[in-house]
């Protein structure tokens, strides 16, 4: 019996692996199609990865089961840290008032609204509504936030963009938690116990979160061994967000607190530079393959049958989620400008609310929805699919239009046009040094043809050169960007010769950069 269980276990794990590598698979052939295919390079790649899992669910291609502890335990503390790590204190600092607003009381907003259109119009019952309006109140921007970085858009609308959504999943997380008790009659509706419990929540994943973060803050002051460092991170993600759980604080708040200290305040005291580098590079990398696997997954859990019976309800849904989105978002944004001058303007607060889209915490909340509400839960769960869908491929693939139409497209396009020039410039270098070199060393080859080659390349390197200075006159800013990418090369080959001599044994540990402090200083 025992060999017989082992075995069972043995099938069972082998299972699982192949269907993660079948999802893994998938996932990084669709994430590479843009590489390939430049057409595709106006979506964003979590946006394919959603179409991708829809065209496997129409065929009905199940790839795994798509459980609620599987995106909440696995999925969620990658993604929140990696955005947290990543999010300037200063630039928080500075928008944390109306982050805070957007957050809070954009969530109340939010569930208010979508429950009463959904209880008024469509006639569904109020904790049903509620429950609803809680999944759909946490924003998952990252497809558009995605396509922030690769357009060049301002960094404050970005800051503002995952400040609130980093914030806002914790109190998503929390009304939830609430709000599933009343239909099954365990709720306590007084106002107290309501926002007793939304302190002791909130306040021990803070806790946690702080203290984790700074304990290993200054842990890493101790050594300097960049894995060691990396693989701390990685911990501290999983490790803050189940322990919070387990103290029945918020496992969501704890994690953005702990990214936010590590990322803000542990980076600079801790580690060295270059290891700052290898540690936000290796969550680059684990929040591309977690996005990866998550936005294939939403698309190839759509049960079309369900959407099509829920059709009314969803629609209901999306306008009352539109609506509630677009007060929230203007009636907030005009009271920050006035009380604390945020200067937020209308433009920005047009993708603010165009922009918030739903996604993975969503669906991990309604799918968590107990099984003895029955057919609510099914209605449910169709209704929160229909609008996470909605959001990810009618606002996510209309929001670089809207972009372009409010005159909020930042310069990246112009850096990406200004490199190709320079790469081609140095490349025609290079290629005229080497061709010195073979007429040197080739005699038998027609001098009269390498240089008739020589004249080509010169004349082509001179055609760069004037459309590098037209650009750069055009726009002056390019400058600034030219010596930002050398002061880069330089503190690279700085790092590299410092790796050089560890590896060959004349030093035991890299270097912190010298030359960092230099240019800096300058």
């Amino acid at each position: 019996m025992v060999i017989e269980a082992a075995v069972g276990e043995t099938a069972g794990i082998e299972q699982n692996l192949k269907q993660f590598l079948l999802v893994l698979s998938v996932s990084l052939s669709v994430a590479t199609l843009p590489q390939v295919f430049s057409w595709f390079r106006q979506i964003p790649y979590t946006l394919l990865l959603v179409i991708a899992g829809l065209g496997l669910a129409f065929v009905d291609v199940r790839l795994v089961n798509l459980s609620p502890e599987l995106i909440l335990a696995i999925f969620l503390p990658p993604l929140l840290f990696e955005a947290a790590w990543n999010l300037k204190w200063s630039n928080l600092k500075r928008d944390f008032f109306p982050i805070t607003l957007y957050a809070v009381v954009g969530v109340v907003i939010s569930i208010v609204g979508i429950a009463l259109g959904l209880n008024q119009v469509a006639g569904l019952p109020l904790t049903t509504a509620l429950l609803i309006g809680a999944s759909l109140s946490a924003t998952d921007p990252v497809s558009v936030t995605a396509l922030f970085r690769e357009l060049g858009v301002d960094k404050r609308l970005t800051t503002l963009m995952e400040g609130e959504s980093l914030f806002n999943d914790g109190m998503a997380v929390v009304a939830f938690s609430f709000l599933v008790a009343l239909p099954l009659g365990t709720a306590k509706l007084g106002v107290q116990e309501v926002v007793l419990e939304l302190i002791s929540v909130i306040g021990i994943g803070l806790a946690i979160g702080g203290l984790i973060g700074f304990g290993i803050s200054y842990l890493t002051q101790r050594f300097d061994l960049p894995l060691v460092e990396q693989s701390l991170t990685l911990v501290s993600a999983y490790g803050t967000y189940i322990i919070a759980e387990e103290f029945g604080g918020s496992g969501v708040i704890g994690v953005v607190t702990c990214g936010l200290i590590l990322g803000n305040f542990g980076s600079r005291i801790g580690m060295n530079p270059r290891t700052r580098v290898i540690v936000s590079e290796f969550w680059e990398f684990v929040a591309f393959f977690v996005n990866s696997i998550v936005f294939l997954l939403i698309g190839d859990q759509i049960r079309f049958s369900k959407l099509a019976d829920n059709l009314l309800v969803i629609g209901i849904t999306i306008v009352g989620m539109v609506l509630s989105r677009l007060v929230s978002v203007y009636a907030l944004g005009f009271f920050s400008n006035t009380v604390a001058k945020s200067e937020i303007s209308l433009p920005q607060q047009t993708i603010l609310w165009w922009g918030g889209l739903r996604g993975s915490v969503s669906i991990a909340l309604a799918l968590s929805v107990p099984t003895v509400l029955g057919n609510e839960r099914e209605d449910l769960i169709s209704t929160v699919f229909g609008v996470v869908l909605f959001t990810l491929l009618v606002q996510g693939l209309t929001t670089k239009p809207l972009l372009k139409k409010l005159n909020l497209l930042g310069d990246q396009p112009l850096k990406q046009e200004y490199m190709k020039l320079v790469a081609h410039e140095n490349a025609l270098r290079r290629v005229l040094t080497y061709l010195e070199e073979v007429d040197d060393e080739r005699p038998r080859v027609d001098p009269e043809f390498c240089r008739y080659q020589e004249a080509l390349i010169k004349g082509e390197l001179k055609n760069i050169e004037e459309k590098i200075d037209t650009l750069q006159d055009e726009y002056p800013n390019l400058t600034e960007f030219a010596r930002q990418q050398l002061q880069n090369e330089l503190l690279a080959v700085e790092a590299d010769t410092y790796a050089e001599f560890v590896r060959n044994g004349r030093l035991n540990n890299e270097l912190a950069p010298l030359l960092q402090e230099v240019l800096e200083e300058d």
